[in-house]
């Protein structure tokens, strides 16, 4: 009993250790839920919804971490990190800039379950910004570039038995480099954020089998019910098969094997559609057999939905969701935040302004220049919403001929920035291709960075023909694509329609209202398209906005987006505050609103 209480003291001391040595840095604003942050339980979610295994370690919470110029090595450690927050952010209990001409370097120690011997075992990044190298036990395992996708390592031959040290050292030039970044400047001003750098997403690691399945790639196609499902097997032997079962809440409703390598395909007599009205989810089981024995499994999700395009009887050419005229609207989402930047402070906060956005009656979320981890686009799939999924921007921008199509010079990237821009976008595609949430891609936003427009559609359509592919929001008009997207602030104006593809307004609206006691920086005149002074004010304007998009979707917009889902920074013209305490607008009114809009093509 003595033992006990000893061993049950020294664990809570451990833990207010732990609480103790961190707290947020910096005095500026911040969300509800950074309250409710255990150190020692960040993030505990699965962080791959659309691949579970039961054997897994979250690697999360206090790790030390040193920032140190180019090429030098930390003797010492500066401190207590939190991971998975950027450095420069108010969760991380940091808050300092890294540079280019510095390097931030991680380090923890971790233990291997017993349990797990003989299995191989994998480590997980969720995302690091922008170039990571990572050692165990002094053994490089690997490197990676790109700060928005998942990667992985077998790390088992440099695993040692009791503790092992994972080093992980970081490099990111933010704007000063070729490499796609999004909003990120080194001095943010306007419309433009702070830097992140470093690990921003879950790391983790998993126990497999010698032989385990590496992916699940899933394509639905409505027209012929059936799902193609294709699943990468690592170490395969002849013979093995592929198993896939899919399931109506605990009804068995459609299964099929093949031989490792060669898809699956099950069809269905009747199948369930999904959508922002009826969002309805498969269950999928994948096993990988040998012998008829069972070897390795996991747990996914599949939809049945196809977008594409149609003409309606007027000859205007519409977006399209299950072959039925649908006007997609939603918001401009960027997916920052007061205390964590980039990353959410609990799953329930990055679950709410997808659930928030549903409750407005919005059926659409366009995020901006950003990818998200895993857990939010499985947010969107149980929603109901669509997304509209944004390459983030990268190098610098050329001539910009927003309201006519292009007859200028685009931006010459050099040989490694273009080479960058296609390994990070095909990263993306591959990362997110099986959410059946996405329904279209977006290259290029406004231009910043667009090059070679033409065939970087065409590669993008042709390498996922599931979706649609809106080349350039607002950017540099060809014509190519599904989409001619065009940019208007602050009211709804159609400079152009094509006859040929879906017409959308990719951006208009920006009111702003600033909520004292909710903004970024105190004291200082914060942005936006156009001010108000009340939520009755700005919802007066949106009223106004809307029965004026009303009228052009009847001359032939197909989608609209209207910015933004909340403030950002020193831009106050969301429809909440930063910190998510304060809707800005007449929520009842709104949703009506948008309802409307949503569902004016449903006659057609």
């Amino acid at each position: 009993m003595k033992k006990t209480l000893i061993l049950t003291a020294a664990a809570l001391l451990t833990t207010l250790g732990g609480m103790a040595q961190w707290q947020p840095a910096g005095d500026r604003i911040r969300t509800a839920w950074s309250e409710e942050i255990d150190p020692q339980n960040v993030l505990p979610e699965y962080p791959r919804p659309q691949m579970v295994r039961s054997e897994w370690k979250n690697l999360n919470g206090l790790w030390n971490y040193a920032i140190r110029p180019l090429g030098e090595q930390p003797a010492a450690f500066d401190g207590e990190i939190l991971v998975p927050f950027a450095v420069e952010s108010s969760l991380s209990g940091v808050g300092e800039r890294l540079g280019s001409k510095n390097e931030l370097w991680y380090e923890r120690t971790f233990e291997i379950s017993p349990k797990w011997n003989g299995k191989r075992i994998l480590l997980h990044f969720g995302a690091v910004d922008w170039k990571a190298d990572v050692w165990v036990n002094g053994i490089s395992v690997g490197s990676h570039t790109g700060g928005y996708t998942p990667f992985s390592f077998d790390i088992t031959a440099a695993l040692a038995k009791g503790e092992n040290t994972l080093r992980v050292r970081v490099w990111d030039p933010t704007d000063e480099g070729y490499q796609p970044r999004g909003k990120q400047v080194n001095n943010p001003n306007g419309i433009w954020y702070t830097p992140v750098s470093g690990i921003w997403q879950t790391v983790w690691l998993e126990a497999v089998p010698q032989q385990y399945i590496r992916e699940v790639r899933t394509t639905p196609d409505l027209d012929r019910k059936t799902f193609r499902v294709e699943v990468p097997v690592c170490n395969a032997q002849p013979g093995d098969l592929v198993e896939v079962t899919l399931y109506d809440g605990g009804a068995e409703v459609a299964s099929a094997r093949a031989l490792n390598g060669a898809t699956v395909e099950l069809t269905l007599a009747d199948p369930k559609c999904w959508s922002p009205d009826s969002p309805f989810l498969y269950d999928m089981k994948v096993a990988l057999l040998r012998n008829g024995r069972r070897i390795d499994a996991v747990e996914s999700y599949a939809a049945m939905r196809k977008f594409s395009t149609l003409r309606d009887k007027n000859g205007i050419v519409r977006l399209a969701l299950n072959n039925k005229p649908l006007f997609q609207f939603g918001p401009l989402d960027q997916g920052w935040w007061p205390d964590g930047l980039y990353t959410a402070p609990t799953d329930e906060a990055l679950a709410f302004d997808v659930i928030k956005t549903k409750e407005l009656g919005y059926n659409m979320i366009r995020k901006h220049v950003k990818v998200e981890p895993a857990r939010w686009y499985y947010h969107c799939d149980k929603a109901g919403m669509i997304v509209w999924q944004d390459m983030p921007n990268g190098d610098q921008g050329p001539q910009w001929q927003m309201h006519s199509y292009f007859t200028g010079e685009e931006r010459h990237r050099s040989a490694e920035s273009e080479a960058c821009y296609r390994k990070e976008w095909k990263e993306i595609i591959d990362y997110l291709y099986s959410f059946p949430s996405i329904g279209v891609w977006v290259p290029f936003n406004e231009a910043w960075g667009q090059f070679k427009g033409p065939e970087i559609a065409e590669w993008t359509k042709a390498y996922d023909p599931s979706r649609l592919v809106n080349p350039a929001s607002g950017g540099n008009h060809y014509l190519t694509g599904d989409i001619l997207d065009l940019h208007h602030y602050p009211q709804p104006k159609m400079t152009l329609l094509d006859t040929n593809r879906a017409t959308v307004l990719g951006e208009y609206g920006g009111i702003g209202l600033v909520i004292p006691d909710h903004v970024w920086v105190k004291n200082r005149d914060n942005w936006g398209y156009t001010r108000f002074n009340s939520p009755k004010e700005v919802t007066d304007e949106y009223a106004r906005y809307a029965d004026e998009l009303l009228r052009l979707i009847g001359c032939g917009f197909a989608a609209a987006v209207y910015t933004q889902t909340t403030d950002v920074e020193v831009e106050v013209n969301g429809l909440m505050t930063y910190d998510r305490k304060v809707v800005k607008v007449e929520e009842e009114r709104i949703r009506e609103i948008n309802r409307t809009i949503c569902n004016s093509l449903n006659e057609q």
